[in-house]
């Protein structure tokens, strides 16, 4: 069984890239231009050392902890990812579910190929709406006015797609959304009929939460028009609370926390947008100097274990999410496949807690850091 031979986030990357057509997997795997970005935030990440401590009776530790002053039973969470049906039928829902088990935040993205409302409901409490400010904002306040109504409490503004990323690898294999297949898809669906027929009998993903009467929404859309007026405007709108995603600048972050955000979250949409924008990780410490030890600081990007996560949880996030790997487990063994890669995940942190004398996450500091 596939889930059984998943034992780091690369066996479940090679998986799926064998069952999945190249379309797909590349729009999961891609990164902006010829990847140096993505290349330089797993440099930047690997470079980031832990140091171990000796004789600190760590038998009994926790990962334990909470986020924007809900509990969670893990310090990770789950990014908002668009399209995740691609991966397999329901993955959307896959995700919910493990999100509502662990309690611990689920990002819905305004891409979903579910519903917001399904998802919302799957989650149990724990389902964050992801939002892109696109053309003329009536759309997108028709997208946060429902995710209110279905009850969700935490809005993610994500603020660094003024325009989409170039991603050659998609371009190369035909990715467009809404689906045109032509000869080029044909014959990379037929060289995987597994996930083929299974779109087949289940529909082929689509934006679901753009279904009529709405506008389609278009990836090619323009995002370039919000400014900071925009965010006082929705977060005025947005009775919960309210995330700032794809922050990188100290002085933008700075500025969102006196504009009244409950949180940042350091990004760089998994290098997807910018080939030459720094290391998330390297901007981290600067930003967490910039809004001060208090404010609440989020982080994603190129995490591919527990180990990483732990990483950027010392370096000065006070909550982390996974994004890519965790498709890539639902494409290598579904649902099963996405339990046995959170246990993985969940494991690596672990013990590396107990290389390093850390018995509890939530006493984590600096000092753990190998130099």
């Amino acid at each position: 069984m596939s889930a059984n031979a998943i034992y780091t986030a690369e066996d479940a990357r090679r998986i799926a890239k064998r069952r999945l057509p190249w379309m797909a997997f590349d729009y999961f795997n891609g990164a902006a231009g010829d990847g140096k970005g993505e290349l330089r935030n797993r440099a930047a990440l690997d470079a980031v050392t832990l140091r171990p401590r000796v004789l600190k009776n760590v038998a009994d530790r926790t990962v334990a902890t909470s986020v924007l002053g809900k509990p969670a039973k893990r310090p990770f969470g789950i990014a908002p990812m668009g399209m995740c049906n691609l991966a397999a039928p329901e993955a959307d829902l896959m995700l919910a579910r493990l999100a509502a088990k662990f309690e611990i935040p689920h990002g819905i993205s305004t891409m979903a190929t579910t519903p917001l409302e399904e998802v919302i409901e799957a989650a149990d409490g724990h389902g964050w709406f992801q939002l892109y400010y696109s053309g003329d904002g009536a759309t997108s306040m028709s997208l946060l006015d429902r995710a209110k109504a279905a009850g969700c409490e935490t809005l993610i503004f994500t603020v660094d797609v003024p325009e989409l990323g170039r991603r050659p690898d998609e371009l190369r294999h035909g990715f467009k959304q809404p689906f045109r297949i032509g000869p080029r898809q044909f014959v990379d669906f037929a060289m995987h009929p597994r996930w083929s027929l299974t779109a087949l009998m289940k529909g082929a993903p689509d934006l679901a939460n753009f279904r009529p009467p709405l506008p389609q929404f278009l990836r090619s859309d323009t995002r370039a028009l919000a400014d900071w007026d925009t965010l006082a405007r929705l977060r005025d709108a947005w009775p919960g609370r309210f995330v700032l995603k794809g922050v990188l600048d100290p002085g933008d972050a700075a500025k969102a926390r006196d504009a009244g955000v409950d949180a940042v979250q350091v990004s760089s949409h998994g290098a997807r947008q910018l080939e030459s924008g720094p290391a998330p990780i390297h901007m981290l410490p600067k930003i967490r100097d910039a809004v001060g030890p208090a404010f609440p600081l989020l982080y994603d990007s190129g995490l591919r274990s527990g180990e990483d996560a732990l990483k950027a949880l010392i370096t000065g996030a006070d909550f982390v999410f996974f994004g890519r790997i965790l498709l890539f487990a639902i494409a290598a063994g579904g649902e099963d496949g996405l339990a046995r890669m959170w246990q993985v995940l969940s494991d690596e942190m672990d013990t590396a807690m107990a290389q390093i004398g850390l018995a509890d996450i939530n006493d984590r500091s600096s000092d753990l850091l190998g130099d």
